[in-house]
């Protein structure tokens, strides 16, 4: 997070952000104070800061926190995968080798909660902080998932029921799962069902952790589904894991559908959709809607109208529910701005692309068809080969023989290297300069909340959910950071604005002003008054007003001391 007091983040803080955070271990502080412990009060206090600590933002809490629940979840595939009766005994080698690794993973993760306890602000107040972890509803969850296994050491126990033993350890989630259900009902205390639904499937100000949790649950689901339909292909796999498969698509769809109806539902509270029945309508023709439709239609269409067509075509159609992930990446909306920004140049370029095109398909059908007639044998067929010819690409499955043909295909094999050069240069360029353009908007807005010197809890969240939109490092926000406070220091800074800008607000107007005068009083200070008041009286280089004003500034009874001086010098001169 960015801070909220204002000052710039150090760059360890945001060390390689945009790769996962990779932070320093512990902050400054907590060295600071770790130095006055003994070794063993040392180590768990920096075990605690660097791994398990929620409030430090610069640690590796998030990094181990994620590691712990992506094993949970492959726990659970795992075990499912173990019921499974044609499973090769091969496998079962590598599978039991994972739960070997996934079970120290979570004797690590529990052993490390319990050496820590003393430093968890949750525990530290209670007498035997250790005790205190041990009898709380995580740490039993925590040692209820690995103690059947290590019973399973030591004590004979059957596999069908160790297996069972294996599912509660989904029971883990709950530690990520009941904190963020607990804030989102605070959140959104005392509002409607519909705004709650809202809050969970569209990001808001509402929506707290659940919601990335219920993004991450859809995306694991939409890759869960298209491994499925790929390992479907394979023969040997549809034939052993049919009804695995099944199941899985089941279950996938059943989130699909759910997601679906809470997304028309709720999108009533989303700004430029309200209305009951014309904005549930806009928003089932956006093309995110008709994306997840497309994801769970040839589901249901081919289990209502399976007995009437022959529908299994349709499956392929369920690798269409990646595009769902274009919902969490703005990648594919910066990709739409530059080819709806570009178009006119691509279009041209695809202009003359298709006419080179069809004008070498005929010539080729012209030169070949007489001694390729099965090859050349139309024009459309030409033009595939006119295609992988200006595309550099060159299968081989037609070539030309005549000297002719060889010919053409040498003038637009080299043409084709320019002209498909064209929108790969252009695309590059547009999508570059869109990222520089959508940069220097989020400059303009750190400079917009930098007006009053800090920012506040809201404004750090909505710089934090830019850069990440922009794929920003840490020390990118670190140097858009300095440019908006360099740029507002300038700003603050009138002498070095221009004048109609000063002049444009009264309250800049009257401090240049009043900057003015104090310059005016110091020349008064540092220069000969006596020479001054000379040549501005004597010569007349001032005019009765401006000697006037410089009275009233620099003090009448100087300026007339000044001014007598003068004369007297000049009258002794004349004399």
């Amino acid at each position: 997070m960015l801070p909220m007091n204002g000052e710039s983040p150090t760059p360890r803080s945001y060390r390689h952000a945009a790769r996962g955070p990779v932070p320093a271990i512990v902050g400054d502080r907590a060295l600071h104070e770790a130095a006055a412990l003994n070794p063993r009060q040392r180590l768990r206090r920096l075990l605690w800061a660097s791994l398990l600590d929620p409030g430090n933002a610069s640690n590796w809490q998030r990094v181990f926190d994620r590691a712990v629940a992506w094993t949970i979840g492959a726990n659970l595939v795992v075990a499912l995968l173990e019921a499974a009766a044609a499973l090769p005994e091969s496998a079962r080698h590598w599978l039991h080798l994972f739960d070997a690794v996934s079970l120290a993973v979570f004797i690590l993760e529990y052993g490390l909660r319990l050496y820590t306890a003393p430093e968890d602000p949750a525990f530290a107040a209670a007498p035997r902080p250790r005790l205190a972890f041990f009898s709380s509803p995580y740490a039993l969850l925590d040692l209820i998932a690995i103690l059947p296994s290590l019973l399973h050491a030591f004590v004979p126990i059957d596999l069908r029921v160790l297996r069972v033993f294996r599912l509660l350890r989904i029971l883990k989630l709950f530690r990520f799962l009941v904190p963020a259900v607990n804030e989102f009902n605070q959140l959104n205390a005392g509002r409607s069902l519909r705004q709650r639904v809202h809050a969970l499937v569209f990001a808001s100000p509402y929506s707290g952790k659940l919601h990335g949790y219920f993004d991450f649950v859809i995306a694991a689901c939409v890759l869960v589904s298209v491994v499925a339909v790929i390992l479907e292909s394979v023969h040997w796999i549809q034939y052993r894991f049919h009804l695995e498969l099944v199941v899985v698509d089941i279950v996938v769809v059943s989130v699909f559908t759910l997601e679906f109806w809470l997304r028309l539902y709720g999108c009533v509270e989303e700004p430029g959709y309200e209305g009951p029945l014309l904005g549930r309508l806009r928003q089932a023709r956006s093309p995110g809607m008709l994306i997840d439709l497309l994801a769970i239609l040839p589901f249901f269409v081919e289990a209502f109208f399976n007995y009437v067509l022959d529908l299994r075509f349709l499956r392929v159609f369920r690798l269409l529910r990646l595009l769902k992930l274009t919902r969490y990446t703005d990648a594919t909306r910066t990709l739409a701005k530059v080819i709806g920004r570009e178009w006119p140049v691509m279009a041209a370029a695809a202009f003359i692309m298709g006419l080179l095109v069809i004008l070498t398909a005929s010539l080729g059908y012209v030169f070949e068809h007489d001694a390729q007639p099965d090859k050349f044998e139309n024009i459309p067929q030409s033009i595939y080969w006119a295609v992988i010819t200006l595309a550099s690409v060159g299968y081989g499955d037609i070539t030309p023989v005549t000297p002719a043909g060889r010919t053409v295909t040498i003038v637009l094999a080299l043409i084709g290297i320019g002209i498909f050069a064209i929108p790969a240069a252009l695309l590059s360029s547009a999508f570059s300069d869109q990222l520089h353009k959508e940069r220097d908007a989020l400059r303009q807005e750190l400079f917009d909340m930098l007006a009053d010197g800090k920012l506040s809890e809201e404004e750090a969240e909505i710089v934090n959910r830019e850069a990440k939109r922009l794929h920003l490092s840490a020390e990118d926000v670190e140097v858009l950071m300095q440019e908006a406070r360099r740029a507002r220091e300038i700003a603050t800074d009138l002498s070095k604005l221009p004048l109609h800008v000063i002049a444009a607000d009264t309250d800049h107007a009257i401090e240049h002003f009043k900057s003015l005068l104090c310059d005016i009083r110091k020349l008064s200070l540092m220069t000969d008054c006596a020479k001054f008041a000379h040549v501005a009286r004597v010569a007349g280089r001032l005019t009765d007003a401006e000697w006037q004003a410089w009275e009233c500034i620099r003090g009448p009874s100087a300026s007339v001391q000044a001014a007598d001086a003068a004369a007297v010098q000049d009258s002794s001169k004349r004399s």
